[in-house]
Formats: C-alpha cells, structure tokens, sequence
C-alpha cells in the first residue's frame, strides 16, 4: 500500500480587515504504507480543502513528534511569554466562569504586554471558559494570503516563537501544490500586515513553516495534545472565507482518526492506489483556482492521523488553532467533511465533521523543519492490506495484514511475517492499511516504535527501530 498527499482551495481576496479595537486589553497573548512497496488501499473517499473558497466541483472541503533531547516545548517555542495558568472550571454553558479582572492579573504577572484584541470582551464579570480560551490564544494566529501566477487563497496560522516562525499547512503556502515561489503575507491579530518567506514545508503531514520579521509577536502556548479526551471542549481560531479573528467551539469527537486526502504535493515516490475511490464522505483538497479541472491531478493522497471535532471548520480556517479550555493550541486545522448541494455540487461548508493534526506531531514537524528545513518520516518496510474478521463477510477491518515484508526493512528485522495482522503502533489504533501508514509516518526517521499484532490468532508485540521514509 502507498502513501499520499494535500492541496488547497483558492478565491479573490478578501479586503483586509480594519484593526481590531483596542477597548479591552485582557490577556496578551506517504509513500509506502509506512510500509513499503505495494499498491495503497484508500479509505477516506476524498477531501477539501478549508483554504480559501469553496470549490464548486467537488462535495469536500478541507480548510483546513519528538524535540531535541533535553529540550521542552516551552523552551523551544518561547510559550513562556504568554499568561500562565488560566484554570478554569467547568464546562462551555455550564455557568462557571473566570473574570477578566483575574485574566488581566494573569497577564501582568506573566509580563505580557498590552494590545488590541480580537475577541471583544463587554462584559469582564460574564468571561466563560470559551472566551477567556479565545482571548488567551487568539493573539498568536495569525491571517495567511498567498498569490502565485494570478491565484489567491487564505489560509491562517499559528506563532511559535519570538524569531517570527509560524506554523500552517503546506497546502496553504503552495496553493494546493500548484505555487512553488509564491509571495506570502501574514496580517497579525493586532493588524499588522508583514511580508513572510517559507522555511519549508511537508507534503507528507501538510505542514509547513513561514517566517516573519517582527517585534512584539505573541508565541502559542503548545499544549499536550496527548492528554485530550473525547468530549473535551475545543476551540477553533482562524480566518474562515478571509473572516480573521473567527472563534468557534466543540468539542473532540474522536482520536486517532485515520483521513485521506487527496494532494498534488505529495512526494514524486509515492505511487496512487489502484483501488476505486469510495463514493461517500472523504477529504480532498480542493484546487486552487476552484474549478474542478485539477483535481485529476491529485493522483497520490496522504494519510493522516488526526483529531476529529465538531467545532466549525471552514475554508480559511486550514492551519489555524485547535485550542483547548486552557488556551493551549493542542492542533492545527487541516481538512473537513462537507455535502456537496445545488446541481453543480457546490460545497455546504461546515457539517460538524472537522480534523486537525496533533500539536504533538505539528511540533515535531515544526521543530525539525526549522532546524533542518524539511521533516523526516519513519518507514517500516511492508506492504499490508485491510484485515477482516475471519468469521465476518462484512467490510468492517480490524487491522492491517502484512502481504510482503520488504528484505532487510526494519520489519523485518523486527520479526513481522506476511500474514500478521498489526493491530497498533505505539499505542495508536490500526485498523486498516492506512492507518498503519499514517501511524509509522507520525514517527521521525530513527525512531522507535513497539508493533501490536496478531500471528495465528495469538497476540504479540516487537519493537523496531524506523527508517527513513525518504530514502526508499
């Protein structure tokens, strides 16, 4: 089976947005199925893409890791700066809230300084948990256009660190893949419109990195994407149909969910399946001058695992924050699920039914694209395809069973044999081929992972050292 990977939808620009008001000043601030050789199996029909417009040919659209040793997430992406501690009790409408009396005393000790803020406060007595949420992470997205050969999309991003670096999706930055020297700006929360330049990108994650020189910035508190819940409050920050400053709120309605999504980014190894598309809900990157004309061209897709949310995602929200109740980005926007409606299939927007890649990935992504210029990505080295009960007719899977175990692969040296059927990977769910891709690929080349699965009907586990998914 194969990997594959991301695009973006595009549409005029939006006029910029006036500065937002300064009356409150609360808180500042792939390729073989991780496998190896072998042909993919798709399961997520297609996608969208939430960057820019919605695409009036197709019914989805997508608006949308480990750091050095020794190093914490704080220390490298400068989340010091920003108000500490923001407990707050209680569920969204459930009647507790924090007041922004405690929210500016939060801030002057964390030294942040004052700014304007997007999220309007009129009543300082009546903060619930979402807005007081909203106005600790809002001040670190920021809003992303993008114009190459005549096109145009938005998309938002995310602050990392004081240097200017700033987090968002390869398909924003490369309009769907189709831009390879586009010229990007970014308008900050406070309405600052700066040039950026790309520090890289990852077509495999649909992650990518971009730089602004400015003062003053307000870097994301990252938090533990690895300690969610399903059912935990989430918040989503962007810039949906160029509308900047947008906050919207769910809640999480799955982990370690497996989405494909079709990408005219994706590596040149990666081969497509050979398999038919399936006719329901999926995820593809719509192009980006929102005809339907490229998406042939998208032959390759990728897999990605991702957490599923219910707070509104839209075209423009593509790498913007998922935010949990304390204001920590615990992921970035990437793609949704939409119904197409009307004759010419034109896209509904949001559904309910939106995915964002974990901070714990993002950040690993991140880390090693600013400090190498690309991501690297682990590989096991087998071919696998969907495993089913063996007692069921039905099409539900329960793994993924290995065909082929490439010689001398890290598989092999592991111990996996053709007939296991993998069951997990570091803890993650597999349940079919892709997911099995989509796992191996979340960890960095090099890395080590334990391998759950099933010989004969007996269950057993090996540990393996990754390879190097570029390299094959």
């Amino acid at each position: 089976m194969t990997e594959q990977h991301g695009g973006a939808d595009e549409r005029p620009l939006p006029p910029r947005p006036p500065a937002p008001p300064s009356s409150f000043s609360g808180a500042a601030q792939g390729d073989q199925a991780s496998t190896g050789n072998g042909p993919a199996a798709h399961g997520a029909a297609h996608g969208s893409s939430p960057y820019g417009s919605a695409d009036p040919g197709t019914a989805f659209s997508a608006p949308a890791g480990t750091a050095p040793a020794g190093e914490s997430r704080s220390k490298k992406f400068g989340a010091g700066t920003l108000v500490a501690g923001m407990l707050l009790a209680g569920l969204f409408g459930g009647g507790v809230a924090v007041g922004a009396g405690a929210l500016m005393e939060d801030s002057d000790t964390a030294g942040s300084a004052t700014q304007p803020q997007t999220v309007v406060v009129n009543n300082e007595d009546s903060v619930n948990a979402v807005t007081a949420a909203a106005v600790k992470a809002a001040p670190s997205v920021v809003t992303i256009e993008v114009a190459a050969s005549g096109s145009t999309g938005t998309g938002s991003g995310i602050i990392l660190d004081d240097d200017g670096h700033i987090l968002t999706n390869t398909h924003v930055v490369t309009l769907g893949g189709t831009a390879a020297d586009p010229v990007v700006e970014v308008q900050t929360s406070d309405g600052r419109v700066l040039t950026a330049t790309i520090v890289g990108t990852d077509p495999v994650s649909d992650l990518a990195v971009i730089k602004v020189d400015a003062d003053d910035l307000t870097p994301a508190a990252l938090g533990d994407s690895g300690k969610l819940n399903v059912g935990d409050t989430v918040i989503a920050i962007g810039a949906p149909l160029g509308l900047s400053g947008t906050v919207t709120d769910g809640i999480v309605s799955t982990l370690n969910r497996t989405i494909s999504v079709q990408s005219s980014a994706a590596p040149e190894e990666s081969e497509s399946s050979d398999e038919p598309e399936d006719n329901g809900f999926g995820f593809r990157f719509a192009p980006p001058d929102g005809s339907s004309q490229n998406q042939s061209a998208a032959e390759s897709s990728i897999f990605l695992n991702v957490i599923q949310t219910d707070a509104a995602i839209n075209h423009g929200n593509s790498g913007g924050a998922l935010v949990n109740s304390e204001g920590e980005v615990i992921g970035v926007n990437v793609a949704i699920a939409s119904a197409a409606s009307g004759s010419a299939g034109e896209d509904s927007g949001n559904i309910g039914v939106g995915f964002a890649v974990p901070m714990s990935y993002a950040e690993r992504v991140a880390e090693e694209i600013i400090d190498n210029g690309s991501a690297s990505h682990g590989y096991l080295g087998v071919s696998v395809t969907p495993a089913t009960a063996s007692d069921s007719s039905s099409t539900f899977t329960v793994g993924a069973e290995v065909a082929e175990v490439v010689s001398g692969s890290p598989g092999e040296k592991a111990g996996l044999r053709e007939g296991d059927v993998v069951t997990s990977v570091n803890g993650i769910p597999v349940t079919d081929a892709q997911s099995l891709t989509a796992a191996i690929r979340m960890q960095p080349a090099g890395g080590k992972a334990t391998i759950d699965y099933t010989r004969g009907g007996s269950e057993d586990s090996a540990d393996v050292t990754l390879g190097d998914s570029a390299k094959q």
